[in-house]
């Protein structure tokens, strides 16, 4: 029986990660009460009293639970953006290579992938990887998420009665292309430049869709067919699923996906213009899913225990 504590069970992922996990029968939770639930020693003893330990705060509250850690069995997975491009830190993204996963078995630091990040990486690494494309390619990416990845302040919004009608549209956002998971777009696929960004945040709860629209002149070798057997051999296991269409009557849902913890991968297009598709939902592979798969790896239990898949 493993010891699991979740610092920052109130928000949205670590109120995901609870509910995935609550019921399990090889994991004993530890739940400081109310009180004390933002008290830093309260928080220092459970951290060092856990067997794994899910940060699901801000970047400075994240590092500042790391330095906390004093006992040295503790296996630390944040969910924040905090520590996803360090060395030092596992990248929690196993389908990506051996490598990462191998990583991930034997780190007690594994850093969650941000839930835009998930998509793009998941569709562009394999390019790189395989020299398909260049390391010095200039790649956009389309996304579009529900609002729950905006966490409780956004859902608030969404979800009042009297909210502003502008939400009733679907909202481009990150317009200064300074978004926080360029860093690690840019860094875990290898590439010189970071994409040009367009994140959009829609009216529905939870799910997302990840666009990477590439020119085929763009490709070193090969074209379509060539992808689509790339992502057809890679991706092929309980979370990350090549599907020769993902869309549905020629429309692709941001629901498609929602309340599951795995990722569909799809290639669409044609020729000469060709549209790399990620589905998801940010919720799931995009941030609590993902966190659980990586515990599941650590601790050695059946990777799809407690998962929707």
């Amino acid at each position: 029986m493993k010891k699991v504590f979740i610092d920052g069970s109130a928000g949205t992922t670590g109120l995901r990660i609870y509910e995935r996990i609550a019921d399990r029968d090889d994991v004993e939770l530890i739940i400081l009460p109310d009180s004390v639930r933002k008290d830093a020693a309260a928080r220092k003893t459970a951290i060092n009293s856990a067997d794994v330990v899910f940060l699901c705060l801000p970047d400075d509250a994240a590092r500042e639970a790391v330095s906390f850690v004093e006992n040295e069995n503790v296996t630390v997975i944040d969910a924040s953006t905090a520590h996803r491009t360090l060395p030092d830190w596992a990248y929690g993204f196993p389908e990506l290579s051996a490598l990462h996963e191998e990583k991930i078995t034997k780190s007690k630091r594994i850093a969650v992938p941000g839930c835009h990040a998930s998509g793009f990486i998941a569709l562009v690494y394999p390019l790189i990887e395989a020299g398909l494309l260049d390391k010095n390619a200039l790649l956009t990416c389309h996304s579009i998420t529900g609002y729950s990845g905006g966490g409780k302040k956004m859902i608030a919004q969404y979800e009042d009665e009297n909210r502003n009608s502008l939400l009733d549209a679907p909202r481009q956002y990150a317009l200064g292309q300074q978004h926080k998971h360029l860093k690690e777009m840019k860094a875990v696929c290898g590439l010189e430049n970071a994409p040009i960004f367009c994140p959009i945040v829609s009216d529905f709860y939870s799910g997302m869709t990840v666009t990477v629209p590439i020119f085929a002149s763009m490709l070193k070798k090969g074209g379509m067919e060539e992808i689509k057997a790339l992502y057809k051999a890679k991706y092929a296991n309980d979370f990350v699923q090549y599907v020769e269409n993902v869309d549905e009557d020629g429309l692709l849902s941001g629901l498609a996906n929602s309340q599951k913890d795995g990722m569909k991968i799809a290639v669409a297009g044609n020729e000469e213009r060709i549209l790399l598709l990620a589905s998801y939902d940010n919720l799931g592979k995009g941030a609590s899913g993902a966190a659980i798969e990586c515990m599941n790896i650590a601790i050695g239990a059946d990777r799809t225990k407690g998962l929707v898949l």
